[in-house]
């Protein structure tokens, strides 16, 4: 899962947070300007072409997404633009803030010729910092996102490199680029999402406590699995994988028979008042609702279900079965639009290719934990065991009238979701207000100071790409 990068001066990571890396080094604004000639005519190129500058960026209206003002993304797109004109019967589910060619940002500074963040990095491509220019030719590898989520994504995984290349070269039309998509969800409200399979033991209990869940996975794997947890790690993975490729490859008519009888059984005991949250029977019964029928529907026995608070995050690497339930976070990830599919969607469903290249590797704690930094109080950094992205949250207390903003050798992407500020850098003429839901583009290796306009607290997130 990407290159191994030396460990960070200052940084304390908790104890089971992520690996800490080099901490970057502030530098000037103008690397390598020193003196007349090239220099100085340096100095005026990125004069000319200021290195951080304000974007307006890409709503995406997925069916899935919150209802007009109820959302995140919305409200976001609201305060940042006042001019916009909030649609109550509209799903506003991600916000886009990159240079994918399906939501290129716009540049929001007149001075700048090119119209979108795309066709300036092609070219400026200094902007990118050099390791990052050379490791990723030319391009920004990531893609920084706000979702508002109402109603349930497909249970999914995303193929490792390898995987994605092979997979593309066999169906284009499903799987559109030979890139990896590890991704990140960071939080911005209560976030329920399900990741990776739960320890066998709580499967095993699921197995008991709901005989349609049984029935599907057959008397045969079910058995296996559970002889399989005096064994070691690869008999356990292979009978988690039986007992999964059976469920998913159920027959269509099986499945809604046995969901049809459990989702009777769930409601009639509700309706008694009777409490089924041992066996989640009001997600079973929601997610039934949203998709009648689906083989999904059965994933939450298998699946950890995680209900993250404000702030924190999980880590969705390559072959780690997922899917975002309900709520609002910040989303990173690789450019990539390789997603495998096999429940809780209209979309083109691979069940013999998920089921073949999932990790089955049981775990119970899914969190990933940031690093604090030792120098900025106000910064933590959930830094992901691959090289396309980092992301970053800066809380800030509104009695700090001056916050300066880690300069590091990347190009970066920050979004305000709380407070009000203007940010300057050393080449900067005039500040840029910002304000909620404000995004700003910083070149690498840029400083960028952010007064407070008001003295209420500050909530930034920040997309980069640390080598």
């Amino acid at each position: 899962m990407g290159t191994s990068r030396p460990a960070a001066e200052g940084l304390h990571p908790p104890s089971a947070g992520p690996p800490p890396r080099r901490k970057p080094q502030p530098v000037c604004g103008f690397p390598g300007a020193a003196g007349p000639g090239l220099g100085a005519e340096r100095k005026l190129t990125r004069r000319l072409r200021p290195p951080v500058f304000p974007l307006s960026c890409a709503v995406q209206h997925y069916a899935w997404g919150k209802m007009g003002s109820r959302s995140e993304v919305a409200q976001l797109l609201a305060s940042s633009d006042p001019g916009a004109a909030i649609s109550e019967d509209k799903p506003y589910a991600e916000l886009w803030m990159g240079s994918h060619p399906r939501g290129d940002a716009k540049i929001l500074d007149d001075r700048i010729s090119q119209k979108t963040l795309g066709q300036w990095i092609a070219e400026n491509q200094d902007c990118l910092g050099s390791k990052v220019k050379d490791m990723f030719h030319g391009k920004l590898p990531f893609l920084f996102k706000v979702l508002s989520v109402e109603t349930a994504l497909s249970i999914q995984a995303h193929p490792n490199k390898e995987l994605a290349e092979k997979l593309h070269l066999q169906a284009p039309q499903h799987y559109p680029d030979a890139n990896h998509k590890p991704e990140m969800a960071v939080a911005l409200t209560s976030f329920q999402g399900l990741c990776g399979f739960r320890p066998v033991e709580e499967i095993l209990t699921f197995l008991t406590k709901v005989p349609e869940f049984q029935f599907l996975i057959g008397d045969k794997a079910a058995t296996q699995l559970k002889q399989s947890m005096g064994g070691d790690s690869r008999s356990m993975a292979s009978a988690l994988q039986s007992c999964f490729s059976h469920l998913m490859k159920s027959e269509k008519k099986v499945v809604v028979e046995q969901l049809n009888l459990l989702v009777k059984r769930i409601s009639q005991q509700v309706a008694a008042g009777n409490n089924m949250e041992d066996i989640y029977g009001e997600l079973l019964l929601q997610l039934h609702q949203q998709y009648p029928g689906d083989i999904g529907c059965f994933a939450i026995y298998f699946l950890n279900l995680l209900t993250l608070k404000p702030g924190e995050a999980m880590f969705l690497e390559a072959n780690v079965p997922h899917a975002y339930l309900k709520g609002d976070c910040v989303e990173c990830m690789a450019c990539s639009d390789n997603t495998v599919r096999a429940g809780l969607t209209p979309k083109f469903i691979d069940v013999p290719t998920l089921c073949e290249m999932l990790s089955y590797t049981p775990t119970k704690d899914r969190l990933f934990l940031p690093a604090q930094s030792q120098e900025d109080p106000y910064l933590y950094i959930y830094d992901p065991p691959v090289p396309d992205f980092t992301v970053m949250k800066m809380q800030v207390p509104g009695s700090v009238a001056e916050y300066k903003v880690l300069a590091v050798d990347s190009a970066s992407i920050l979004l305000v979701v709380q407070g009000r500020v203007t940010a300057s850098t050393p080449t900067t003429q005039t500040p840029i207000p910002l304000q909620r839901g404000g995004v700003l583009f910083i070149g690498a290796n840029e400083r960028v100071s952010l007064k407070l306009a008001v003295p209420s607290d500050l909530l930034l997130f920040r997309a980069c790409c640390l080598l």
